[in-house]
C-alpha cells in the first residue's frame, strides 16, 4: 500500500470516528433552547388547564369559599365532604352516574361492534355508511340535544311513530321513571358512530389469514369471530371501555340542554350537581369537594377496568 493511500484511509477513519463522536454528543444550547420552545406551548395548557385546577380543587375543597364573596374563604377541615355524603340528592346524583355508564358501556360499545363489522365488509357503498354513522359525531352536542328534545316531546316524532303501531308513548323527559332511560338511548346513539371507527381500525390490523386458515378448518362465522376477531381486538376493547366510561362519568351537556336534572332529580349526574352548585349557587368549595369526590371514582373505576383487562401473557 503507498503512502497516499495510507494518508486517505487514515483520514477516512477519522472522519468516521468524528462523525460517531458527534452522534453521542448532548445537543448544543441553540438545540436545546428550540426543544424547550416547542415543548413550551403543550407545558403552559397543561399547567394551566390541568396542574392548577387540581391544585385549586384539592385547597378549595376544604373551604367556605364562594365564587363572588367580599369576605376571604375560611378553613372549614372535612365540613364539606361531611355534607356532601350526607345529601340525599348527591346520593341520588351518584346513582343516576352509575346506572348512566353500566348501561351506556355495553350498549354502545355493542352497537359500535356492529356496525363496524357490517361496514368492514368488502361491498359497494360502504363508505356512504360509514359517513351516515359518523354524522352524529361531528354534530355539536347541543344540537343534538335540542334535535331530541324536540322528538322526545309528548307529541313528537317519537310517539308519533310509536301511535303507528298503537303504541301510546310517554312524556320522555318529564317523567322520572323514562327520563334517563331517554338520555341513554339518546347518547349511545350520538356517539357510537365515534367509537365505531376505532373498531373498524381494530378490526382492519387483523390479518386476513387467520380468516382464511379458519375458514378452511371448517369454521362458521360466529367461530371465526370469537376465535379470531375477539382476540384480535383485545387493545381496542381495553381502550374503547375506559374512554366509554370516562365520558359516561363525565355527563353534563345533555341534562343540562334537556332536562336540567330533572324531574325529581331523575337525571342528575355528579358533573351536572357539581356545576350547578360551584355557578350558579356560587358554592365554590362545596363543588369542589364534589370534583374532587368524582376525581377520585373516575381513578379508582379506570384502575380497576386497567387490572382487569390487562395483558396476562405480559404480567407472567
Amino acid at each position: 500500500m503507498s503512502t497516499a493511500t495510507a494518508t486517505v484511509a487514515a483520514s477516512g477513519q477519522e472522519v468516521a470516528l468524528g462523525k460517531r463522536k458527534s452522534k453521542g454528543r448532548a445537543p448544543s444550547g441553540r438545540a436545546s433552547g428550540t426543544a424547550w420552545a416547542m415543548l413550551a406551548p403543550a407545558a403552559i395548557l397543561m399547567l394551566v388547564f390541568l396542574i392548577v385546577p387540581i391544585v385549586l380543587t384539592l385547597s378549595l375543597a376544604f373551604t367556605d369559599a364562594r365564587l363572588i364573596s367580599p369576605t376571604p374563604a375560611k378553613f372549614t377541615g372535612l365540613a364539606n365532604f361531611t355534607r356532601l355524603f350526607g345529601s340525599n340528592t348527591f346520593w341520588h346524583s351518584l346513582l343516576n352516574t352509575v346506572i348512566f355508564a353500566v348501561v351506556i358501556v355495553p350498549v354502545q360499545s355493542g352497537c359500535a361492534l356492529g356496525l363496524a363489522l357490517l361496514v368492514n365488509a368488502k361491498v359497494r357503498g360502504t363508505n356512504f355508511f360509514r359517513t351516515v354513522y359518523f354524522l352524529p359525531v361531528v354534530t355539536s352536542m347541543v344540537v343534538v340535544s335540542m334535535l331530541w328534545m324536540f322528538m322526545y316531546q309528548q307529541n313528537g316524532l317519537i310517539n308519533a311513530l310509536l301511535a303507528k303501531v298503537g303504541i301510546t308513548g310517554p312524556d320522555w323527559l318529564n317523567d322520572p321513571n323514562t327520563a334517563l332511560f331517554a338520555i341513554i338511548l339518546m347518547s349511545a346513539w350520538q356517539a357510537m358512530g365515534f367509537h365505531m371507527v376505532i373498531w373498524l381500525s381494530g378490526l382492519q390490523t387483523i390479518s386476513a389469514d387467520l380468516y382464511e386458515a379458519a375458514a378452511l378448518d371448517g369454521a362458521t362465522g360466529w367461530q371465526q369471530f370469537v376465535h379470531v376477531t375477539w382476540p384480535g381486538l383485545k387493545q381496542t376493547r381495553t381502550f374503547i371501555l375506559i374512554t366509554i366510561t370516562i365520558a359516561a362519568f363525565s355527563l353534563f351537556t345533555q341534562i343540562q340542554i334537556m332536562t336540567q336534572g330533572g324531574p325529581l332529580d331523575s337525571t342528575s349526574t355528579l358533573v351536572f350537581l357539581a356545576v350547578r352548585t360551584g355557578f350558579q349557587q356560587q358554592q365554590t368549595g362545596y363543588a369542589s369537594a364534589m370534583s374532587l369526590v368524582f376525581f377520585v371514582l373516575v381513578l379508582a373505576v379506570s384502575l380497576v377496568q386497567r387490572y382487569l383487562t390487562r395483558d396476562k401473557e405480559l404480567q407472567r
